[in-house]
Parts: C-alpha cells; sequence; structure tokens
C-alpha cells in the first residue's frame, strides 16, 4: 500500500473517491467510488455541514476498503478554489551600508515580502468588513532587482538598493478548518492538501509548457474554476459563480421540468445526443442535442461571457489557448462561444479527457471526457506538489500549517504572525557631528539578525521542521553607537610639501574639535565640533608665513603725464605659480613650486616706450662717400620745471610734462655733430655741395642726401 494514493474529490454535487498506484512516473487507476449528497450540504465548493459531508466521505471510504479488503486512514483532497487568493508584491531594502551577503539575508527579505502581502490581504479584508482569516499556503520568487536591475540573485552583491518581487498564495482558515473537521469525523488523516485549479493544471500543463499563456477552466456543478500560466508559472486564479447548474436550470426552464429530471436530460442528452422527456404537466416529447442547445442558447452565451470576462481580467488580455475540464465542460457548444468571445481560433478552445493525462492506465471503465481530470489530478498533484498538516509550537504557542513544500521554520513564524522586521536589532544611536559648519550623521551599526531555535538548536531559516516541533525566536542584538576618528571621518586630512624661491616648505592644517587642537585619531563624541584650519589660498600661506609684505609688492604703481594717469604694472613685482601668473586665490596643491620675481624702477625712456612715444628722430646722408646716420632728440620729459633724461629714474605719482622739440628738421651743419674734420688738411677755396650742388649749413637735409665738402 505504500505506494497506493487515496483521494477525494469532495464537489459541490458528489464525492468521488478512488485509489491510484504509482510506480515512479506511471499511474494506475485501481478503482473508484461515486457517491452524490443526499441535502445540499455543500456550496459552491464550501462545506456548509460537516456532519453530512462527513458520513458521505465515510460511505465512499468504507465501499473502496471492503471491495478491496484495506483500510484506508490517510486521505489526499483538494480545497475548493473559489476561496484561493493570491497576492503579489514587492519589498526594498537600502543596503548601501550594509549589503545582502549571504543567503540568510536573502531569505529573510523574502519573508518580510510574504508577510506584507499578509498584511496588504488582511486590510483589505477589513476594509470590507470581512472576518475571514487566512493562511499562507506558498510563496513564489518573481524576481530580485538591485538597484532598480532585474538581477538572478542577491547573494554577494553589493549595492544601494534591493527588491524582491513575490506571489503569495492564501486560503481561508475556515475553508481547511472545515475540510479537516470533516476529514477527522471519517476517521481520516490528511496526508496531503492540493488546490482544485492546481490539481488540473499539475495533470495536463506540466512545468515545461507554462511559459506559454494557457488558461485551465474546470466547470463543475456550482463554481467555474479558471487558472491561467505564463512565464513558466502560474501567474492567477479566478473563479465564476456560474457553471453546470445554470446550464441545468436553463433546461429546466425551457422544458418544465425539475431540477433533478433537467440534470439527468443534460446528461444523457450529452452522451446520447438526444433524450425522451416528461414534463411537469405529462407531455412526453423526444428532444435532440441541436434542439436543447437552441432553446439554451441564452444560458450557453452568458457562461462563456462570465468566463471570458473573467480570464481576460486576470490575464489583461485574450490567453493563447483555453483548456475545458469538468463534467460542465461537456456543455454543447461552449467551446465555440468561448473562442468567440476569447477572439481566438475555434482550435484553440478544447475540451480535455482523462486519455490527456500521460502515463495513465485505468484498470476500471471509468466516464469517458472531462469530468475524472479534477479527481485523478488531486491524487496526483498532491504527491507532486502536497500541501502537509502539521502542528508545531512557536514560543510555546501552537500553530498549525499547510503548504504545498517542505515546511520551514520561516513559515513557521509567518504562519505564527511573527514580523521578521520587528526581530531585527535596532541600529545603534546616530551620532551628529559639525564639520567646518556643515552638520554630519555619523551611523551606528546595523542591529543583527533574530536567533531561531528549533527543539533548543540555532537554526536558520531555512531549517526543514517536522510534525510537534518546538520553536523559539529571540530578537536580534541592537546595534552599537558609531566608533569613528577624525582621520576616518575625514579623508583629506593630510600634509603637503611646496617650495617658494626653490626653499621647501610644509602645509599642515590645524585640526580643532570644540575650538581646541585636537589629533586625527580622536574618537568622535555627539555633537562634536570639528574644524579644520587648513592654509589653501597663496594669499593665505604668505600670511601664516610672515611674507605678506610681499603683496603690496604686487600692486602697480603710477605716474601723471600732462595730466593722464599712467599704469606702471609692467615694471610691478611678479607672482608665479608653476610657471604661470599666479592669483591670490588660487588654492595651493603638493609640490607647487612658488617663485617671486621683486619690482623694478622705470625710467624716462621706459615710460615713454611703454607709451610708444619716438624721442629720436634719424636721417641718413652721405658724407663724402660715406654712410652717416644722423639723430635728434624731438621730445623732453619735465617735472616741474626741471628737464629730465631719459634715463632718470621715474619717481612714482609724480606729475610730468611732454614738450615736443620746435623744429625737428635736420639742416646742413647737424651734419657735424656726427663727423669730424681735419680743419689742418683745409686748403685753399671750400666748397660744400648738396646732391652735387652748391650748399650753406642752414640748407635742409632729406633722407640719402650726398654732401661733399671739397678743398
Amino acid at each position: 500500500m505504500d505506494n497506493t494514493i487515496f483521494a477525494l474529490d469532495i464537489g459541490t454535487r458528489s464525492v468521488i473517491g478512488l485509489l491510484l498506484e504509482v510506480n515512479d512516473q506511471s499511474y494506475k487507476l485501481v478503482d473508484y467510488v461515486i457517491a452524490e449528497h443526499k441535502e445540499r450540504s455543500m456550496l459552491d465548493g464550501q462545506i456548509h455541514d460537516v456532519v453530512l459531508v462527513s458520513q458521505v466521505i465515510n460511505d465512499v471510504k468504507k465501499e473502496l476498503e471492503e471491495r478491496h479488503n484495506l483500510t484506508l486512514d490517510k486521505v489526499c483532497v483538494a480545497a475548493a478554489g473559489r476561496a484561493l487568493k493570491t497576492k503579489r508584491t514587492t519589498i526594498t531594502k537600502e543596503i548601501g551600508q550594509h549589503p545582502l551577503i549571504n543567503k540568510e539575508d536573502v531569505r529573510f527579505l523574502e519573508l518580510s515580502a510574504v508577510q506584507q502581502a499578509q498584511h496588504h490581504l488582511a486590510h483589505e479584508e477589513k476594509d470590507t468588513n470581512s472576518q475571514t482569516h487566512y493562511y499562507c499556503v506558498g510563496y513564489s520568487v518573481l524576481q530580485y532587482k538591485l538597484d532598480h536591475d532585474v538581477i538572478g540573485s542577491l547573494i554577494d552583491q553589493q549595492g544601494q538598493r534591493a527588491e524582491v518581487e513575490i506571489i503569495a498564495t492564501f486560503l481561508p482558515k475556515v475553508v481547511v478548518e472545515s475540510l479537516l473537521a470533516a476529514l477527522q469525523r471519517a476517521n481520516l488523516e490528511m496526508e496531503a492538501l492540493t488546490l482544485e485549479p492546481i490539481a488540473a493544471i499539475n495533470v495536463l500543463i506540466p512545468e515545461s509548457m507554462r511559459r506559454l499563456n494557457v488558461a485551465l477552466v474546470d466547470i463543475g456543478a456550482g463554481t467555474s474554476d479558471i487558472a491561467l500560466t505564463d512565464e513558466g508559472t502560474i501567474t492567477a486564479y479566478g473563479m465564476v459563480a456560474k457553471a453546470g447548474d445554470e446550464i441545468t436550470e436553463a433546461i429546466s426552464d425551457h422544458y418544465l421540468l425539475d431540477f433533478n429530471e433537467a440534470e439527468r436530460v443534460k446528461r444523457h442528452i450529452t452522451e446520447f445526443g438526444e433524450a425522451i422527456i416528461t414534463d411537469i404537466l405529462g407531455f412526453e416529447q423526444t428532444v435532440s442535442l441541436e434542439d436543447v442547445t437552441k432553446a439554451i442558447a441564452p444560458a450557453i452565451e452568458q457562461l462563456a461571457q462570465q468566463i471570458a470576462e473573467e480570464m481576460i481580467t486576470l490575464n489583461n488580455r485574450s490567453p493563447k489557448a483555453v483548456m475545458l475540464v469538468g463534467g460542465g465542460s461537456l456543455t454543447p457548444s461552449l467551446t465555440h462561444v468561448l473562442a468567440k468571445k476569447l477572439s481566438l481560433p475555434i482550435n484553440r478552445v478544447a475540451t480535455r479527457g482523462t486519455e490527456a493525462i500521460p502515463h495513465l492506465e485505468a484498470l476500471v471503465d471509468i466516464p469517458e471526457g472531462p469530468a475524472f481530470i479534477t479527481p485523478i489530478g488531486i491524487a496526483i498533484a498532491a504527491k507532486q506538489n502536497p500541501v502537509h498538516y502539521i502542528s508545531v509550537t512557536v514560543n510555546d504557542r501552537a500553530v498549525r500549517l499547510f503548504d504545498m513544500k517542505q515546511l520551514t521554520v520561516g513559515d513557521c513564524l509567518l504562519a505564527a504572525g511573527v514580523y521578521i522586521e520587528k526581530m531585527y536589532g535596532k541600529p545603534g544611536m546616530a551620532y551628529m557631528v559639525t564639520f567646518n559648519k556643515q552638520n554630519i550623521t555619523l551611523p551606528g551599526s546595523h542591529g543583527q539578525p533574530p536567533r531561531v531555535l528549533l527543539n533548543n538548536e540555532l537554526i536558520n531559516v531555512d531549517h526543514p521542521i517536522k510534525h510537534g516541533d518546538q520553536l523559539y525566536v529571540e530578537k536580534g542584538e541592537d546595534g552599537v553607537e558609531p566608533h569613528v576618528t577624525i582621520e576616518e571621518m575625514v579623508d583629506t586630512y593630510h600634509c603637503f610639501s611646496i617650495t617658494f624661491n626653490s626653499e621647501e616648505y610644509i602645509i599642515k592644517p590645524t585640526l580643532k574639535v570644540n575650538g581646541y587642537e585636537s589629533s586625527p585619531d580622536y574618537i568622535l563624541k555627539d555633537h562634536d565640533d570639528v574644524t579644520i584650519e587648513e592654509t589653501k589660498t597663496l594669499a593665505a600661506w604668505l600670511q601664516s608665513v610672515g611674507k605678506q609684505s610681499l603683496l603690496a609688492e604686487l600692486s602697480s604703481d603710477h605716474v601723471y603725464l600732462d595730466n593722464q594717469k599712467i599704469e606702471l604694472s609692467s615694471f610691478s613685482a611678479q607672482l608665479n605659480i608653476n610657471n604661470k601668473k599666479a592669483v591670490l586665490n588660487q588654492v595651493l596643491k603638493a609640490n607647487d613650486a612658488i617663485t617671486f620675481i621683486p619690482a623694478k624702477k622705470a625710467a624716462v625712456s621706459d615710460l615713454l616706450n611703454l607709451l610708444d612715444i619716438k624721442t629720436t628722430k634719424k636721417l641718413n646722408v652721405i658724407f663724402n662717400d660715406q654712410k652717416v646716420e644722423l639723430e635728434k632728440n624731438i621730445v623732453s620729459v619735465y617735472l616741474g620745471e626741471q628737464q629730465l633724461s631719459l634715463s632718470d629714474l621715474v619717481v612714482p605719482e609724480s606729475k610730468l610734462t611732454l614738450k615736443q622739440a620746435d623744429d625737428q628738421a635736420f639742416i646742413f651743419q647737424d651734419l657735424f655733430r656726427f663727423v669730424s674734420i681735419d680743419i689742418t688738411e683745409i686748403k685753399g677755396n671750400v666748397s660744400i655741395l648738396k646732391n652735387s650742388q652748391p650748399a650753406t649749413f642752414l640748407d635742409p637735409l632729406s633722407e640719402n642726401d650726398v654732401i661733399e665738402i671739397k678743398y
């Protein structure tokens, strides 16, 4: 019996029990029993009368036990999909100072996201005045993000912001508790729990196909359960409160039949294509499948419309294909009408039967079509993805858990309402300090994660648990206050050297804490006022080394010439840094070479050259076959009444006047200042010629005149 599964599909109209034999990946349907509810003890998949439902369960169980001479004490069941809720949520954490460096940190972040989803669900229920309490029955990570970019894993990553997005699945506590109570009354222990929409999906849409956007609709008697897959996972669940009973009621209304007779006609005409009916007035007639389809077309249209609307709401668009299972999926023309509503080709909407389940062998005759997909799916899916029921204690409080995977400590914390974020140690108190009049926050160290003890042994949240385990969660240690020195806070604190006219100087900042000089290894305290008086500019450094007098030489002198102010900036002192003209507010850097060139005195000739004033006039002549250059002053500079020579130094702020020579032309006699004549050699008559013409000493001269003196 170790490889035999006892499964129950507890539906609105009936309970189906079956025995399934598992061998590796193949399945054999050994036997099944179907029992109708004697009264309406279940509505829309929810147990309303535990006692009555348990009696039907017990009847099914006993019949299978008697047929096969065995004792059944464990069973696989499914919870109604209509009660399932999913929440998709994202949680973020700033990790700039504390990156997620290990798996435990990531796991805690995931659990925080699930708790957030549970919190949001609770608020939604509160807003609708619902008193429903939900169990989290599992979650899946959709993606991680680091600094807004999707990333495969957060372990050992560093950044500023970590995110995790999850989809969590919840069931109302009453659904599971009533199911447990009905099983316990029938002396059955719940071996595994699955969800009805998942049961059908697991046997018809394997994980390899879930990258496709496919919808599966389980149309039962009271509800139509919808499940959607996309991008490798089950993305959404939904429910429409219309199913096979609405079709039965339409037949009942049209042909004046009671409900049970209409249900018989629906099943008979689906199987054989026609049926003989007798209405409440005693009239008998034979109706065909075509007649019935035409008569109940509005009901089929309405059922298809609601299913299509729910699919599009859940999927934001029509899926690529739709699979129909369950007895209600045999409703005539439903596949065609639904395809039209979803704008899909007719061959993209189809009813699937047990023949579509791979590796299944039936040892007994079973009804053809989709009715047995869900019961067989429960047996297979409950083993493949079971939700176990166990009881543990968390901080001495009893907690019952249901899950579709191996339960871990983290699952227990969620079920017990232990908020992970609140169990972290508080961060150490931060210090506020002032640095050069700027407020700076020095954060304390991060709090430690909580300590988790399982049966008095320290474990992590990924550790598996089992029935009867005792779990204790201790709050993590709080962080401590910052321990930071000035040198650690101020990474620019350093000394450096420069040269001034090839002499080396060391620039060293002055460090003060609360007005008193201190050292770089001083450990900061809350509200400390730190200042670093660094000599950074050229002017400040000259002041600090007693060379401020040089700054006066940098200013330029001036004089007045004919009442016009003339700046003598080109003769002032020069201060250079690295062979470039320095600016007094220039920030000094390591190895800067400063040079100072003293100011120089300006002569009268320098002043006139500065103003581009010509002081002399020149003329070239030929005298007795020799080239001679004549020159004469054409301006004079006076300080008051005193005429200054061109070599005289100019006194700053003096008032000078400039006078032009009255006669600036050259005459013959000017030549004698530039040539010498030996008068002892003069004999006889003397002839004075200019350009071969007789001339006098007062004749004007022009450029390149030829002068001759003959005797």
